[in-house]
């Protein structure tokens, strides 16, 4: 028989009891120690073996209250608040049990017991200490991970640049509040950098940050990604699951590329946010929930709604706070600090110790960045990766090359500066260069597969 991997520790002055508990308790438990006098308790516990505590409630010959016990629940309980104590009296006072249940006993049992119903008990509280191990450690894990996650952002250790003088104002301002922001910019400029900047910087910074790439949601999974479902709400909900607004309970949730969100869907998002309840697939009850909202799109939406393509109430429901990311090229003073960032990030990534040469750092201030900081960051990983020498030339960068590439769409906007043309233009440039491979063409222009087949529907590609 497999034992349970815990440690008992029996408190009573008794030594019959001791031996005889010790004795039955061995065959189940993997370890089991026993102590007469708890004033040897602190020794024991401090030594981290104990998971739970069998603690006898009276001592002294003579006394039956039951304070002894009590005082001493009260000190395992400052010493180490995730022990499990069990409290056991060979005098049947309900008063008693209800008060030490009270005081943060996890159980009562009478002397002498039943061995089976001890051995119930004693599994019992097992079961809740592990448990309660388990969530300790997966709390230190999602803070460990939110802490890696929310390090200095890449887009934050610059700002000398005047377009992002706004910006930075308007996030010190309203990120220490509740208030939902939208975040406006092309692809590419840091939005969800942002975003994790501002719950960085907020009281909900110690709690979890929650992404959900709506450009990326299928229709028919929306409700279930977002809300959640229960056990037989469709075929192969197996299971409760808890949606995005119930994972982001205390914290913030980030509602990526909501400009392509379908309009009948746009409805049931603003029911939720307007009453900050949410209801599961398949379960009729509300459920509450506490959340800090962040939007981002590199959409046109105060276009769309005028189109009739994004709900006017609902755009005003996202952006009580606003802030609009200026693209690169209108932040120039921010490049060589952006490059600096990157060659360090990526040269302790590759174990390199490379530095960039004068004619490199000209070249990253000349060119014109249509992909913003994300391209300056692969470029600069390109060419760590690549470079031959000590220091990085402005022919590893390879910008001529993605210049040239540029061109075609560059050439077309030319002849009219029509903002859907240019679009149309240089998706049918993406789809041409990676011979009609959507992940490519997607990933070269800053967009999810769902909103390049959108856009390649809108233009009949």
């Amino acid at each position: 028989m497999k034992k349970i991997p815990a440690g008992i520790l029996i408190v009573d002055d008794d030594l019959d009891i001791l031996v005889s508990a010790r004795i039955f308790l061995k065959q189940h438990f993997q370890q089991v120690n026993i102590c007469q006098d708890p004033k040897e308790l602190h020794g024991i516990v401090t030594q981290g073996e104990t998971d739970i505590i069998m603690l006898d409630m009276n001592y002294r010959k003579g006394t039956n209250d039951g304070k002894e016990g009590l005082y001493w629940l009260k000190f395992l309980q400052e010493t180490d608040p995730t022990l499990i104590v069990v409290l056991m009296t060979a005098f049947g006072d309900v008063e008693l049990a209800v008060e030490s249940l009270k005081a943060g006993a996890t159980d009562f049992i009478l002397k002498p017991w039943n061995n089976e119903k001890l051995l119930a008990t004693l599994s019992a509280a097992w079961k809740l200490r592990s448990t309660g191990k388990k969530l300790q450690k997966a709390e230190q894990v999602q803070e460990s991970l939110q802490q890696d996650l929310l390090g200095t952002p890449p887009l934050l250790v610059t700002g000398h640049a005047s377009a992002m003088t706004g910006v930075l104002h308007t996030i010190r301002k309203a990120a220490p509040t509740d208030a939902n922001i939208l975040i406006l910019g092309e692809n590419g400029t840091g939005k969800q950098v942002m975003a994790m900047e501002i719950h960085r910087l907020s009281s909900r910074s110690k709690d979890v940050f929650i992404h959900v790439d709506l450009g990326a949601l299928h229709a028919n999974l929306f409700e279930s990604e977002l809300f959640g479902h229960v056990k037989g709400a469709f075929t192969d909900a197996r299971e409760d699951k808890a949606g995005r607004f119930e994972l982001a309970e205390g914290g913030t949730l980030f509602l990526d590329e909501i400009g392509n969100l379908p309009l009948h869907l746009q409805s049931k998002l603003l029911h939720a946010l307007q009453n900050l309840t949410i209801s599961r697939v398949g379960e009729s009850r509300a459920r509450k929930v506490n959340i800090r909202l962040i939007c981002a799109t590199n959409m046109p939406l105060y276009d769309m709604v005028r189109e009739g393509t994004f709900r006017e109430d609902l755009l005003f429901r996202i952006n009580t706070v606003e802030m609009v990311l200026p693209p690169l090229r209108e932040r120039r003073e921010d490049i060589q600090q952006l490059s600096e960032h990157f060659l360090g990030q990526f040269n302790n990534k590759y174990r390199k110790h490379l530095s960039l040469h004068k004619d490199a750092r000209e070249a990253l201030l000349r060119y014109p960045w249509p992909g913003n900081i994300r391209e300056l960051q692969h470029v600069v990983e390109r060419a760590v990766i690549m470079a031959e020498e000590d220091d990085i030339r402005e022919g590893d960068l390879h910008l001529s090359s993605r210049k040239a590439e540029a061109e075609p769409a560059g050439a077309a906007a030319a002849q009219g500066l029509d903002l859907s043309n240019m679009e149309q233009q240089l998706i049918k440039t993406a789809l041409e260069k990676h011979k009609g491979n959507i992940s490519k063409a997607a990933t070269e222009l800053g967009l999810t597969r769902a909103a390049l087949y959108r856009r390649m529907e809108k233009f009949g590609l």
